[in-house]
């Protein structure tokens, strides 16, 4: 029998999150090295509590089972925090009794997901590896939601204790991440410091005169300033919003935000104060993505003050793999500026500065279009040589497959099969 690699993720795909994406990637790689991999999920949308999801079903090697009672939207904290103990418990009670079990991944979808891998861990005596996305209560605490003293951040700092020092591998995403989780619990001797990949099989640069996306929305001769991704208070982007209302009259840039969240009403709020250079959409399916993301001239990416380390920029890595420019917003230094200073590869602007915004924005627009070219393709070339998802995914696999029993792995053209087999039992 196959040992079996257990996942806890309150959100997998189809679920447009980010975090269920990257989770999947790893997961069915684990299943290709020849583990039996078992996903908990929740049943329904991370977003979209009404999107609703198969019990149970096999994808790419993967045995999703997904789990009721255990996403209800985004409307209160209250309302979140039931959902994840819901979730949480459901996912224990499975876990203690799951069979073969050879080892535990958690990040941190739900928040306390890691509480949940420290208890399987420990009663079932196998390894956790623990993938941190974010920090709490640190993000909340950034947010003013709660202090630093309260009940609440002290809870979560405990759970936070427990699963670092429970977890025999930490992965951090940068150096911003590891300096504040050894604030907490010293974790340099089992801490891997590595970025999330960006999915570039999905992803690829579609010239402008070939993107049905640019034609859908009469986009020719326009110079798009886009952000897309989840529009967080963690990510503000109120400069890059004034920067729009100060070229209202440039008819040649347009911006365009795509995605949800909290922040999504600042956009539909000037749009309903008559912004008409604001374009306001969704979240593109992941089919299309590569179409609405190579519409963008320059992509902006933001971090806010006081959450650098806290949470991780990945949607820099979308616009990168597009072989788009980037204008970072935000304090320096930090991964954005990083990566943007060291590869030249755009404009950097604290928030607040709507002139350097305004400024960033007519400086690239103006840009001759080989050297706009060049600093797309200088970015693409970071991604192919350095951040790649073959790369940066099988290195992750490598520190979850770490202590775990030796496997053979599925030979790729028997994938198919082994998938089918699996979903008949």
């Amino acid at each position: 029998m196959k040992p079996t690699f257990l996942v806890i993720s309150q959100v997998y795909v189809p679920d447009p999150a980010s975090v269920g994406q990257h989770v999947a990637d790893a997961a069915a790689e684990m299943a290709r090295r020849g583990y039996r991999v078992v996903v908990y999920a929740s049943a329904r949308g991370y977003d979209d509590p009404g999107k609703k999801y198969p019990s149970r079903e096999t994808l790419n090697g993967v045995d999703v089972r997904r789990l009721p009672l255990s996403s209800f939207g985004k409307s209160s904290i209250a309302v979140r925090l039931l959902a994840q103990w819901i979730f949480l418990t459901q996912a224990i009670v499975r876990g203690l009794f799951t069979r073969g079990l050879a080892g535990v991944m958690v990040s941190t979808s739900p928040p306390f997901c890691g509480f949940a891998g420290a208890v399987i861990s420990a009663l079932r005596g196998v390894p956790v590896k623990y993938w941190l996305m974010d920090l709490n209560p640190d993000q909340m605490i950034a947010m003013k939601k709660i202090t630093e003293r309260s009940a609440a951040a002290r809870v979560f700092d405990f759970f936070n204790r427990m699963i670092l020092r429970r977890a025999s591998d930490v992965v951090v995403l940068d150096r911003f991440m590891l300096a504040r989780v050894n604030r907490k619990v010293n974790i340099d001797a089992k801490q891997v410091t590595m970025p999330p990949w960006p999915h570039e099989d999905e992803l690829q640069s579609i010239a402008h005169e070939g993107n049905p996306f640019r034609a859908r929305h009469n986009l020719a001769g326009k110079f798009v300033v886009m952000y897309s991704g989840n529009h967080s208070p963690a990510n503000p982007i109120g400069t890059v919003l004034d920067a729009a209302e100060r070229l209202k009259d440039d008819d040649r840039i347009v911006f365009y935000f795509i995605g949800g969240g909290q922040a999504k009403k600042d956009v539909e709020a000037r749009i309903a104060a008559g912004a008409r250079n604001i374009v306001s959409l969704p979240y593109q399916p992941l089919s299309e993505i590569k179409y609405s993301l190579s519409a963008a001239d320059v992509h902006v990416v933001s971090i806010g003050d006081d959450v650098v380390g806290i949470v991780h920029p990945c949607k820099v890595y979308g616009a990168m793999a597009v072989s788009r420019p980037v204008l970072g917003l935000g304090p320096r230094p930090s991964h954005v500026s990083d990566l943007i200073e060291e590869n030249s590869i755009g404009r950097h602007v604290p928030h607040g500065d709507v002139d350097g915004c305004e400024r960033a924005i007519r400086e690239l627009a103006a840009l001759p279009q080989p050297e706009w070219a060049a600093m797309g393709r200088r970015a693409a070339e970071v991604v192919a040589t350095r951040l790649s998802k073959a790369a940066l995914c099988g290195r992750f696999c490598d520190v979850l497959a770490r202590g775990l029993p030796a496997v053979a792995a599925t030979p790729p053209g028997a994938r198919g099969a082994a998938a089918a087999a699996g979903a008949a039992h």
